[in-house]
């Protein structure tokens, strides 16, 4: 998830874990918790960006670092809030519960998460949801407003943190629901289609989750298609990629080139632009694609250019593009065919 929606969740989850009385010291520490796997953005201060995206989600997102770090905040926080009636214990639960929330959130998109680093590179991704889903992070975000507000005693405080809790985690409960109806569909679509493959993932477009981006196929190429929740026809108008593996004969010894792959998992094509070789990786979607199908992918990436031309390379395409009128034509696609 994004880094405010971890942020406002954390808090909540302090207020809830402490309670009365102690609630806003709790929930700067909660905010603090959940921020913390995130401290590797440091690690682009030093890395090049391909070693850099794999950095990203991988030791301090894993379940080592968690066992690691939860003592040390435990341990912290127990020293600065002296005299207090708090045991040990419970501090280390509270932050042990924080990190690891974290550590499962962000396994629900489709970045990719270490969570067995350094011992396996293995990256689970539940694709279930977008990064930044504004019917996720709304409600802990006006509950943190509410607790702050609020005197420290006051009644309502156990309202506002169920609030931002418990409305977030059913509604990551339906898109749940929605990943299985869309797989289950995208399955039997693939098949009645003929779409050879050997590999495929389904993952929400962007700032919902009915709409969802679909790509199927093997290491020849792959097959990419929409399909909303709501569309009425088993169908989906997919467009084909072929993966080009063969114009990397002259960079396949490259190290940069094996982190993208790597951190590709595999679903990756590539591309000439006039003289510029090009990798894309299919997971994070098209720009627009559910309009123009044969649209550049949002994370593409230039093999021989200066690494200063790939610095915003996942969010390059996200939202490029885009004005009313194809936000227009995004909500009528949501709506269905």
């Amino acid at each position: 998830m994004d880094s405010l929606t971890h942020i406002a969740l954390g808090a909540c989850v302090g207020e809830a874990f402490f309670g009365k009385g102690f609630g806003k010291k709790a929930m700067l520490w909660g905010a603090l918790a959940q921020s913390a796997p995130d401290v590797d953005f440091i690690a682009g201060l030093w890395l090049n960006i391909p070693e850099n995206l794999l950095a990203h989600r991988g030791f301090t997102h894993s379940l080592l670092f968690a066992l690691l770090i939860s003592p040390v905040l435990a341990l912290t926080a127990e020293r600065i809030h002296r005299p207090h009636n708090i045991r040990f214990r419970k501090w280390l639960i509270f932050f042990a519960a924080e990190i690891s929330l974290h550590l499962l959130l962000d396994a629900f998109n489709n970045y990719g998460i270490g969570w067995f680093e350094p011992f396996s590179h293995l990256r689970f991704s539940f694709n279930a949801i977008y990064v930044a889903d504004p019917l996720f992070s709304l409600w802990p975000g006006v509950a943190i407003i509410m607790l702050f507000i609020l005197n420290s005693y006051h009644p309502r405080r156990r309202f506002w943190w169920r609030f931002g809790v418990i409305i977030p985690f059913f509604y990551l409960g339906i898109c749940a629901i929605n990943k299985v109806k869309i797989s289950a569909d995208v399955k039997e679509i693939l098949h009645e289609q003929a779409i050879p493959y050997s590999r495929y993932f389904t993952t929400p477009t962007p700032m919902n989750n009915l709409l969802w981006y679909v790509v199927a196929g093997n290491d020849d190429g792959y097959y990419v298609g929409f399909r909303s929740l709501l569309d009425s026809r088993k169908k989906i108008a997919f467009e084909y990629f072929p993966r080009n593996d063969s114009l990397l004969a002259p960079v396949r010894d490259r190290q940069d080139l094996q982190y993208l792959m790597r951190f590709s998992q595999q679903f990756y094509t590539v591309e000439k632009w006039g003289d510029t070789l090009v990798f894309n990786d299919l997971r994070f979607g098209q720009i627009l694609g559910w309009q123009y199908p044969r649209e550049k992918f949002v994370f593409h990436y230039f093999l021989d250019r200066p690494e200063g031309d790939n610095e915003l390379v996942v969010q390059r395409g996200r939202f490029a593009g885009w004005n009313r009128s194809e936000l227009s034509y995004f909500i009528r696609r949501i709506k269905g065919d």
